[in-house]
């Protein structure tokens, strides 16, 4: 029998008001029921607000260094079961183990970041421009923060966001995605164990139109940190904004590994195989384009065939398996339309394009990695997100033409650029319109102490991860004590 899961709101594991419940399942094999979990609703979130609310002051007036070592306490804990959580989250999301373990260990990063971050919340102390005048700025949470995440990270995201926000002294409402909601209840059952008074923290499962509205519409709601879609992201923004919440976006990407002449050909082999099937194409950083320099071109299109098609598919829990299945039927659906749409639009399939479902791989939602040569830039598989193992090759003569043919998508979020001439490397930096550019990197690999995120339709101008992440979740206050016993009128006085 499947597990029973439960919503966790002011204090208690408890069942939503509604009584209802949804199943989770593996994406290799849906034949398995991960668990079944209460389908929440708008009084449920009534609820957890209030429990948070009610729990803020007690939590921010808490000394952020002890804040800090209960942070400490959940990355030691996650140490202890990372293959515990690694093995629930593959067969949760399908991913294989070694990126599940990468995924797990993104988390105890962030907790081990967000434990030295509690000594850290630094402001600032200034010079007055008038005598026997002291003056600086400190940093205070703001009060209930609303998280939103994806299925596709299950415990790094999450951590991205929670750790930040209960570290500044803010306290959480949380939905995770439907998809994944049993590993995101482990993670906020190792945060209880760890120390996270159980006021503080609040987890209501159930669907983004039914809970993540009432989270964003919410009144006691003071911020909102969302990643998904970008067309969900401006719904959100939209309703948000009219209550003057702060929100945080995190939203879609179309990035590209650009490829020049004198590019080392074997590395640059590895990091497009990575970055385009690596979590079965399903990161928002995927290297959905390969953008190839003419020279060159042909020999490595080849080279990414030929290696493509040694890939191996299956259970993420088979260590030999290169690439897992997609989350649901209706992302590979999505995927096999773009896949039909790109060769409508006059591009040579070279590779795949087909669901797979031979053998063990008809019980799970399988598809197979896909390559599309003589992609032109104005194809919708170059300009639109697919979300899955799909990788489309443009060409290009030089480095201006292979930089303007990356801008060209609405997105923003990561880019890659393989050469040996640092003066084109350093053109790339300058001139990419992306959140991130690596060097000889593929477009994935991000670190939790660098800041992360992306501009135009990917993000709207706030970083997850780093130092910055510690901005969004806290207001800034300015002080100024004047010691010099009479009226000072700044400007007035000062000239």
């Amino acid at each position: 029998m499947a597990e029973k899961f439960q919503n966790f709101i002011a204090g208690k594991w408890c069942e939503a008001d509604s009584g209802e419940r949804f199943e989770n399942r593996n994406p290799a094999n849906w034949d398995e029921v991960i668990g079944t979990f209460p389908k929440s609703g708008k009084s449920d979130v009534e609820r957890a607000v209030k429990s948070a609310r009610a729990a803020f002051r007690k939590w921010s007036l808490t000394p952020a260094p002890v804040r800090g070592e209960i942070m400490k306490r959940a990355g030691d804990l996650m140490v202890e079961r990372k293959e515990e959580i690694a093995q629930l989250m593959t067969r949760e999301m399908g991913k294989v183990i070694d990126e599940t373990r990468g995924d797990t260990q993104e988390g105890i990063d962030t907790a081990f970041y967000a434990f030295g971050e509690g000594r850290r919340l630094f402001g600032h102390s200034v010079p007055s421009e008038l005598p026997n005048k002291t003056q600086w700025s400190y940093r205070r949470p703001i009060g209930v923060a609303g998280i939103i995440t994806p299925w596709n990270f299950p415990m790094a995201i999450p951590t991205w966001k929670i750790f930040p926000a209960i570290l500044s002294g803010n306290t959480v409402v949380f939905k995770p995605a439907s998809d994944t909601p049993a590993t995101a209840t482990k993670f906020i059952e190792l945060l209880l164990e760890a120390g996270v008074p159980e006021d503080v923290l609040n987890i209501v499962h159930g669907g983004g139109s039914s809970v993540g509205t009432a989270i964003v519409e919410h009144p006691d709601i003071d911020l909102i940190s969302f990643t998904g879609s970008s067309q969900v992201g401006r719904i959100i923004n939209s309703k948000a904004g009219a209550g003057l919440k702060r929100v945080s976006l995190e939203m879609g990407g179309k990035n590209a590994q650009l490829v020049m002449n004198d590019a080392n050909l074997e590395l640059a082999l590895d990091g497009v195989l990575w970055g385009a099937f690596g979590t079965t194409g399903q990161r928002c950083t995927a290297t959905s384009r390969l953008i190839v320099q003419e020279d060159v071109h042909d020999e490595f299109v080849e080279m990414v065939i030929e290696r493509a098609k040694q890939l191996k598919l299956g259970d993420g829990l088979d260590e030999s398996v290169d690439v897992g299945p997609v989350i649901n039927e209706g992302a590979r659906e999505k995927i096999h339309k773009y896949v039909q749409i790109g060769q409508e639009e006059g591009a040579t399939l070279k590779l795949g394009g087909n669901i797979a479902d031979d053998g063990d791989l008809a019980k799970g939602w399988f598809y197979q990695p896909t390559i599309f040569s003589d992609v032109t830039p104005e194809m919708r598989i170059a300009k639109e997100e697919i979300f899955g193992p799909v990788l489309s090759i443009l060409k290009v003569k030089d480095l201006q033409e292979g930089i303007e043919v990356m801008n060209n998508v609405e997105y923003g979020l990561s880019s890659s650029v393989y050469t040996q001439d640092i003066n084109a490397a350093f053109e790339g930096i300058r001139d990419i319109d992306c959140g991130i550019t690596y060097i000889n990197g593929p477009t994935i690999g991000a670190e939790c102490h660098m800041p992360f995120g992306g501009c135009k339709s990917t993000g709207n101008g706030h970083r997850e991860g780093g130092w910055e992440v510690y901005e969004f979740y806290t207001e800034t206050k300015t002080i100024y004590v004047d010691h010099s016993g009479r009226l000072q009128r700044a400007q007035i006085d000062n000239r």
